[in-house]
């Protein structure tokens, strides 16, 4: 008999205005307003970087005075991020630590997979996806990739 293991639900707390099932965002890290709140703790369980999506909205609000009125309590999912990497490190399931490129061509239609914004140097994350070949302008082998 073969069980499946449930993943873990994860609680974190969104501005109510945010709280939609379905809505996506990145959490960027602590801010320090809030380092003296007893709720800090639920905020910021998530990891840095990462791109979540609301799946279940509970009753639960708490005043804010970062948020505008009140946060909700709220279910995550942690989303896999697409970036760019080298096609020679581009191995599904294997774990990378992501460098972005450091490129100079600012109109280049991939430079958001090749600099994420939502991504640090130097973190570590597992190639969940392989997603092809990109065309890179200065000739760079560049692989698209879902990141976990």
């Amino acid at each position: 008999m073969i069980f499946k293991v449930k993943d873990m639900v994860l609680i974190t707390l969104i501005g109510e205005t945010q709280a939609r099932i379905g809505n996506r965002f990145y959490f960027l890290g602590p801010l320090t307003e809030c380092k003296e709140c007893r709720l800090r703790g639920v905020c910021f369980n998530l990891e840095p970087g990462s791109l979540y999506e609301v799946v279940a909205l509970r009753d639960t609000l708490h005043d804010c005075p970062v948020h505008e009125g009140s946060v909700r309590v709220v279910e995550v999912e942690r989303k896999p991020m697409l970036a760019a990497v080298p096609s020679k490190h581009a191995i599904d399931g294997s774990m990378i630590t992501f460098e972005s490129k450091k490129c100079k061509e600012m109109g280049c239609e991939n430079r958001n997979y090749c600099v994420p914004v939502s991504i640090r140097d130097g973190t570590k994350l597992k190639i969940v996806d392989m997603l092809g070949d990109l065309e890179c302008p200065i000739g760079e082998s560049m692989a698209l990739v879902k990141l976990g």
